[in-house]
Protein backbone atom coordinates (compact mmCIF):
# COMPACT_ATOMS: atom_id res chain seq x y z
CA UNK A 1 0.00 0.00 0.00
CA UNK A 2 2.86 2.72 0.88
CA UNK A 3 4.79 2.08 -2.43
CA UNK A 4 1.68 2.90 -3.92
CA UNK A 5 0.85 5.97 -2.32
CA UNK A 6 4.42 6.81 -2.73
CA UNK A 7 4.09 6.53 -6.71
CA UNK A 8 0.71 8.17 -6.51
CA UNK A 9 2.23 11.38 -4.82
CA UNK A 10 5.08 11.38 -7.06
CA UNK A 11 3.11 11.57 -9.84
CA UNK A 12 0.50 14.16 -8.26
CA UNK A 13 3.80 16.40 -7.38
CA UNK A 14 5.41 16.13 -11.35
CA UNK A 15 1.56 16.72 -12.82
CA UNK A 16 2.39 20.59 -12.76
CA UNK A 17 5.58 20.53 -14.53
CA UNK A 18 3.45 20.38 -17.82
CA UNK A 19 -0.09 21.63 -16.12
CA UNK A 20 1.15 24.86 -14.90
CA UNK A 21 3.26 27.52 -16.13
CA UNK A 22 4.31 30.88 -14.81
CA UNK A 23 2.94 32.88 -11.82
CA UNK A 24 1.35 29.57 -10.70
CA UNK A 25 3.81 27.58 -11.24
CA UNK A 26 6.03 29.85 -9.17
CA UNK A 27 3.57 29.80 -6.29
CA UNK A 28 3.67 25.78 -6.27
CA UNK A 29 7.33 26.12 -6.33
CA UNK A 30 7.68 28.70 -3.02
CA UNK A 31 5.01 26.04 -1.12
CA UNK A 32 7.27 23.08 -1.22
CA UNK A 33 10.29 25.45 -0.28
CA UNK A 34 8.09 26.38 2.81
CA UNK A 35 7.04 23.03 3.16
CA UNK A 36 10.67 22.14 3.38
CA UNK A 37 11.03 25.26 6.34
CA UNK A 38 7.97 23.87 8.32
CA UNK A 39 9.76 20.39 8.34
CA UNK A 40 13.08 22.00 9.73
CA UNK A 41 10.46 23.89 12.51
CA UNK A 42 8.82 20.59 13.35
CA UNK A 43 11.86 18.06 13.72
CA UNK A 44 13.39 20.95 16.32
CA UNK A 45 9.57 21.08 17.74
CA UNK A 46 7.38 18.34 17.12
CA UNK A 47 10.01 15.51 17.69
CA UNK A 48 12.15 17.11 20.07
CA UNK A 49 9.95 19.49 22.27
CA UNK A 50 11.53 22.98 22.32
CA UNK A 51 9.67 25.78 20.99
CA UNK A 52 11.15 27.71 18.20
CA UNK A 53 9.82 30.82 17.08
CA UNK A 54 12.73 31.99 15.12
CA UNK A 55 13.09 29.39 12.44
CA UNK A 56 12.73 32.52 10.27
CA UNK A 57 16.44 33.42 11.28
CA UNK A 58 17.75 30.24 10.21
CA UNK A 59 15.99 30.82 6.93
CA UNK A 60 17.46 33.95 6.01
CA UNK A 61 20.88 33.10 6.58
CA UNK A 62 20.55 29.87 4.48
CA UNK A 63 19.27 32.62 1.65
CA UNK A 64 22.43 34.75 2.41
CA UNK A 65 24.61 31.76 2.13
CA UNK A 66 23.56 31.04 -1.41
CA UNK A 67 22.85 35.07 -2.49
CA UNK A 68 26.48 36.32 -1.20
CA UNK A 69 28.43 33.65 -3.30
CA UNK A 70 26.37 33.93 -6.09
CA UNK A 71 25.59 37.93 -6.47
CA UNK A 72 29.30 38.43 -5.05
CA UNK A 73 31.83 35.51 -6.26
CA UNK A 74 29.77 34.27 -8.79
CA UNK A 75 28.92 30.31 -7.91
CA UNK A 76 26.30 28.24 -8.69
CA UNK A 77 24.01 27.62 -6.90
CA UNK A 78 24.64 23.81 -6.15
CA UNK A 79 27.70 24.51 -4.89
CA UNK A 80 26.77 27.52 -2.38
CA UNK A 81 24.03 24.23 -0.92
CA UNK A 82 26.80 23.26 1.04
CA UNK A 83 27.96 26.37 2.46
CA UNK A 84 24.58 26.94 3.43
CA UNK A 85 23.95 24.00 5.39
CA UNK A 86 27.36 24.10 6.67
CA UNK A 87 26.49 28.25 8.36
CA UNK A 88 23.23 27.15 9.05
CA UNK A 89 23.81 23.95 11.30
CA UNK A 90 27.23 26.20 12.79
CA UNK A 91 24.08 28.80 13.47
CA UNK A 92 21.87 25.96 14.90
CA UNK A 93 24.29 24.62 16.99
CA UNK A 94 25.29 27.70 18.50
CA UNK A 95 21.49 28.75 19.33
CA UNK A 96 20.97 25.40 20.63
CA UNK A 97 23.06 25.90 24.02
CA UNK A 98 20.94 28.44 25.03
CA UNK A 99 18.14 25.25 24.97
CA UNK A 100 20.22 23.37 27.70
CA UNK A 101 19.16 25.54 30.33
CA UNK A 102 16.39 26.92 29.09
CA UNK A 103 12.56 25.59 27.76
CA UNK A 104 9.17 25.89 27.44
CA UNK A 105 7.90 30.10 26.91
CA UNK A 106 11.68 30.81 28.01
CA UNK A 107 13.25 29.27 24.99
CA UNK A 108 9.99 30.71 22.54
CA UNK A 109 11.40 33.84 23.59
CA UNK A 110 14.93 33.68 22.99
CA UNK A 111 14.82 31.85 19.85
CA UNK A 112 11.66 35.22 19.18
CA UNK A 113 14.67 37.52 20.11
CA UNK A 114 16.65 35.69 17.15
CA UNK A 115 14.25 36.05 14.59
CA UNK A 116 13.97 39.81 15.71
CA UNK A 117 17.55 40.81 15.40
CA UNK A 118 19.00 38.95 12.54
CA UNK A 119 17.31 41.25 10.00
CA UNK A 120 19.03 44.25 11.96
CA UNK A 121 21.99 42.30 11.57
CA UNK A 122 21.59 41.94 7.92
CA UNK A 123 21.36 45.72 7.37
CA UNK A 124 24.24 46.94 10.03
CA UNK A 125 26.95 48.72 8.13
CA UNK A 126 29.61 46.21 9.06
CA UNK A 127 27.78 43.42 6.86
CA UNK A 128 26.33 45.77 4.21
CA UNK A 129 29.47 45.34 1.86
CA UNK A 130 28.51 42.02 1.59
CA UNK A 131 24.63 41.86 2.63
CA UNK A 132 23.33 44.46 0.13
CA UNK A 133 22.27 46.52 3.47
CA UNK A 134 18.74 47.64 3.33
CA UNK A 135 18.84 47.33 -0.57
CA UNK A 136 19.34 43.74 -0.68
CA UNK A 137 20.86 41.37 -3.62
CA UNK A 138 20.18 40.27 -6.67
CA UNK A 139 21.29 36.79 -8.22
CA UNK A 140 20.31 34.83 -11.25
CA UNK A 141 17.97 32.52 -11.23
CA UNK A 142 20.15 29.05 -12.78
CA UNK A 143 19.02 28.21 -15.78
CA UNK A 144 17.68 24.60 -16.66
CA UNK A 145 20.29 22.32 -18.91
CA UNK A 146 19.81 22.34 -22.81
CA UNK A 147 18.77 18.67 -22.52
CA UNK A 148 16.15 18.61 -20.04
CA UNK A 149 14.28 20.87 -22.44
CA UNK A 150 12.81 23.20 -19.48
CA UNK A 151 12.19 26.90 -18.74
CA UNK A 152 13.85 28.41 -15.69
CA UNK A 153 10.45 28.12 -14.04
CA UNK A 154 10.30 24.48 -14.71
CA UNK A 155 13.81 23.69 -14.03
CA UNK A 156 13.57 25.83 -10.46
CA UNK A 157 10.39 23.55 -9.56
CA UNK A 158 12.15 20.00 -10.44
CA UNK A 159 15.08 21.77 -8.19
CA UNK A 160 12.78 22.30 -5.79
CA UNK A 161 11.13 19.33 -5.31
CA UNK A 162 13.90 17.05 -5.64
CA UNK A 163 15.70 18.55 -2.56
CA UNK A 164 12.52 18.53 -0.04
CA UNK A 165 12.31 14.99 -1.34
CA UNK A 166 15.51 14.09 -0.69
CA UNK A 167 15.45 16.36 2.62
CA UNK A 168 12.29 14.48 3.99
CA UNK A 169 13.44 11.17 2.93
CA UNK A 170 16.50 11.58 5.25
CA UNK A 171 14.35 13.20 7.94
CA UNK A 172 12.12 10.17 7.39
CA UNK A 173 15.18 7.58 8.05
CA UNK A 174 16.55 9.71 10.90
CA UNK A 175 13.40 10.26 13.08
CA UNK A 176 12.75 6.08 12.54
CA UNK A 177 16.16 5.25 13.87
CA UNK A 178 18.04 5.42 17.18
CA UNK A 179 18.53 9.13 17.05
CA UNK A 180 15.04 9.77 16.50
CA UNK A 181 13.79 7.92 19.13
CA UNK A 182 16.30 9.60 21.49
CA UNK A 183 14.83 12.83 20.50
CA UNK A 184 11.36 11.82 21.38
CA UNK A 185 12.25 10.45 24.08
CA UNK A 186 13.63 13.73 25.49
CA UNK A 187 10.95 15.34 24.09
CA UNK A 188 8.18 12.75 25.96
CA UNK A 189 10.19 12.38 30.00
CA UNK A 190 13.72 14.29 29.89
CA UNK A 191 14.26 12.96 33.57
CA UNK A 192 13.66 9.07 32.35
CA UNK A 193 15.95 9.85 29.19
CA UNK A 194 18.78 10.98 30.98
CA UNK A 195 18.12 8.07 33.40
CA UNK A 196 18.58 5.58 30.65
CA UNK A 197 22.11 7.19 30.10
CA UNK A 198 21.20 9.32 26.97
CA UNK A 199 23.39 12.71 26.51
CA UNK A 200 20.23 15.27 26.58
CA UNK A 201 23.05 18.46 25.94
CA UNK A 202 24.56 17.04 22.61
CA UNK A 203 20.70 14.91 21.36
CA UNK A 204 19.29 19.22 21.75
CA UNK A 205 22.10 21.03 20.21
CA UNK A 206 22.22 18.12 17.26
CA UNK A 207 18.36 18.50 17.06
CA UNK A 208 19.05 22.11 16.59
CA UNK A 209 21.46 21.83 13.97
CA UNK A 210 19.46 19.53 11.83
CA UNK A 211 16.47 21.51 11.96
CA UNK A 212 18.37 24.72 11.02
CA UNK A 213 20.45 23.01 8.41
CA UNK A 214 17.03 22.18 6.66
CA UNK A 215 15.42 24.93 6.65
CA UNK A 216 18.30 27.17 5.74
CA UNK A 217 18.44 25.08 2.48
CA UNK A 218 15.06 26.05 1.97
CA UNK A 219 16.19 29.47 2.43
CA UNK A 220 18.84 28.98 -0.15
CA UNK A 221 15.88 27.52 -2.57
CA UNK A 222 14.06 30.83 -1.65
CA UNK A 223 16.97 32.89 -2.99
CA UNK A 224 17.36 31.26 -5.97
CA UNK A 225 13.64 31.45 -7.16
CA UNK A 226 12.71 34.66 -6.12
CA UNK A 227 16.66 36.24 -7.60
CA UNK A 228 16.60 38.67 -4.33
CA UNK A 229 17.44 38.33 -0.86
CA UNK A 230 16.81 41.90 1.78
CA UNK A 231 16.38 41.76 5.30
CA UNK A 232 12.96 43.22 5.31
CA UNK A 233 11.75 39.78 3.18
CA UNK A 234 12.81 37.38 6.57
CA UNK A 235 10.80 39.36 9.57
CA UNK A 236 9.57 37.85 12.37
CA UNK A 237 6.53 37.38 10.68
CA UNK A 238 7.73 34.87 8.79
CA UNK A 239 8.79 32.48 11.81
CA UNK A 240 4.96 33.14 12.99
CA UNK A 241 4.34 31.78 9.75
CA UNK A 242 6.45 28.99 9.92
CA UNK A 243 5.05 28.01 13.34
CA UNK A 244 1.57 29.02 12.23
CA UNK A 245 1.96 26.27 9.44
CA UNK A 246 3.49 23.21 11.72
CA UNK A 247 0.45 23.70 13.95
CA UNK A 248 -1.98 23.66 10.89
CA UNK A 249 -0.37 20.41 8.76
CA UNK A 250 -0.10 18.60 12.65
CA UNK A 251 2.97 18.76 15.01
CA UNK A 252 4.93 15.68 14.98
CA UNK A 253 4.40 14.66 11.43
CA UNK A 254 6.23 14.68 8.33
CA UNK A 255 3.39 14.36 6.00
CA UNK A 256 1.78 17.49 8.16
CA UNK A 257 4.97 19.59 6.91
CA UNK A 258 3.56 19.75 3.59
CA UNK A 259 0.22 20.64 4.18
CA UNK A 260 1.89 23.32 6.49
CA UNK A 261 3.71 24.82 3.66
CA UNK A 262 0.62 24.72 1.68
CA UNK A 263 -0.72 26.66 4.21
CA UNK A 264 1.71 28.90 4.70
CA UNK A 265 1.52 30.21 0.94
CA UNK A 266 -1.87 29.98 -0.28
CA UNK A 267 -4.54 30.94 3.15
CA UNK A 268 -2.53 34.53 3.14
CA UNK A 269 -3.08 34.98 -0.85
CA UNK A 270 -6.37 33.57 -0.20
CA UNK A 271 -7.62 35.76 1.94
CA UNK A 272 -6.65 38.72 0.67
CA UNK A 273 -8.48 37.64 -2.85
CA UNK A 274 -11.72 37.28 -0.40
CA UNK A 275 -11.36 40.84 1.10
CA UNK A 276 -8.83 43.41 0.24
CA UNK A 277 -9.54 45.91 2.63
CA UNK A 278 -9.29 42.93 5.74
CA UNK A 279 -6.97 40.55 4.40
CA UNK A 280 -5.64 39.97 8.23
CA UNK A 281 -9.56 38.84 9.45
CA UNK A 282 -10.46 36.36 6.70
CA UNK A 283 -7.35 34.86 7.80
CA UNK A 284 -7.51 34.80 11.60
CA UNK A 285 -10.56 33.29 10.74
CA UNK A 286 -9.41 30.46 8.72
CA UNK A 287 -6.67 29.94 10.81
CA UNK A 288 -9.56 29.65 13.72
CA UNK A 289 -11.39 27.54 11.79
CA UNK A 290 -8.56 25.45 11.06
CA UNK A 291 -7.51 24.73 14.62
CA UNK A 292 -11.47 24.20 15.79
CA UNK A 293 -12.20 21.63 13.35
CA UNK A 294 -8.74 19.98 13.01
CA UNK A 295 -7.30 20.36 16.70
CA UNK A 296 -4.79 17.71 15.52
CA UNK A 297 -3.57 19.24 12.13
CA UNK A 298 -4.33 17.95 8.75
CA UNK A 299 -2.03 15.10 9.26
CA UNK A 300 -3.83 13.99 12.31
CA UNK A 301 -7.00 13.75 9.74
CA UNK A 302 -5.02 11.82 7.18
CA UNK A 303 -4.22 9.45 10.16
CA UNK A 304 -7.87 8.89 11.38
CA UNK A 305 -8.86 8.09 7.99
CA UNK A 306 -6.43 5.77 6.90
CA UNK A 307 -6.32 4.24 10.14
CA UNK A 308 -7.98 0.40 10.21
CA UNK A 309 -9.86 -0.03 13.65
CA UNK A 310 -9.06 -3.81 15.11
CA UNK A 311 -11.66 -6.03 15.03
CA UNK A 312 -11.84 -8.59 17.48
CA UNK A 313 -13.06 -12.10 16.28
CA UNK A 314 -16.60 -12.47 18.32
CA UNK A 315 -16.83 -8.16 18.01
CA UNK A 316 -18.45 -5.81 16.32
CA UNK A 317 -16.45 -3.15 15.42
CA UNK A 318 -17.53 -0.19 17.93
Amino acid sequence: MRPLLLAAGLVLALLPLWLLEGFHLFQLTQAVIMALAVLGLNIVTGYNGQISLGHGAFFAVGAYATAIPMSLLDWSFWATLPVSALVCGAVGWGVGFPALRLGGLYLALTTFALAVAVPQILKHKAVEAWTGGVQGLFLLKPEAPEWLKLTSDQYMYLVALIVAGLCYWLTANLLRGRIGRAMMAVRDNPTAAEAMGMDLASIKTRTFAVSAIITGIAGSLSAAVVEFVAPDSFTFILSISLFVGMVVGGVGSILGSVFGGLFVLFVPNLAEAISRSAPGVIYGAILILFLFVLPDGVAGLVRRLTTKKRVIPGREPS
